[in-house]
């Protein structure tokens, strides 16, 4: 009796300390170790109080399968919320969710919308992604122009498919 009253205080105290006093480097040490079932705790108390960090990563667990069954959905869910307060990751996630029907119906002019979001943050992969939209007229107006514009802004940040795209033209 008294050894169960110990291991269940001992429950307690250690759900209630990923409760209380986990942080988002907690979470990000977790994932580190391998272990994605205390990651997602962590994550899920502090995404449901609005931590964006929490909120992406929650939705490249759901996106990934790690510490949750994969779904899609979800992930996108998470990705919105983060997406929303700017996180460009989140923003470039959604991108390609978008892109290639993961969990939503393919929609390339939605995946253009979030890719130019974390595009106009710096985020050479959405450049790059802008700028194979433009080429090839997805979602948008076809523009080599344009596609030349993205393709140059993410190659100048060393990304080597731009850089290759600009060699070709």
């Amino acid at each position: 009796m008294f050894k169960k009253l110990i291991f269940g205080l001992s429950l307690w105290l250690f759900a209630t300390t990923l409760s209380f006093g986990a942080n988002f480097d907690d979470g990000y040490s977790a994932i580190e170790k391998g272990d994605y079932k205390t990651a997602f705790t962590i994550f899920e108390d502090l995404a449901s109080k609005g931590n964006k960090g929490a909120q992406y990563n929650l939705g490249l667990m759901y996106s990934n399968g790690q510490g949750v069954k994969q779904d899609y959905k979800k992930a996108i869910e998470w990705y919105e919320k983060a997406a929303t307060q700017g996180v460009a990751e989140a923003q470039y996630n959604l991108g390609l969710m978008y892109d290639n029907g993961y969990g939503v119906r393919q929609d390339y002019k939605k995946a253009f919308e979030w890719y130019e979001k974390a595009a106009s943050q710096g985020d050479a992969t959405a450049q790059y992604n802008l700028g194979v939209m433009y080429e090839r007229g997805e979602g948008v107006r076809q523009d080599y122009k344009k596609a030349f514009e993205w393709w140059e802004k993410a190659a100048t940040q060393g990304y080597a498919k731009a850089q290759y795209n600009l060699g070709l033209m």
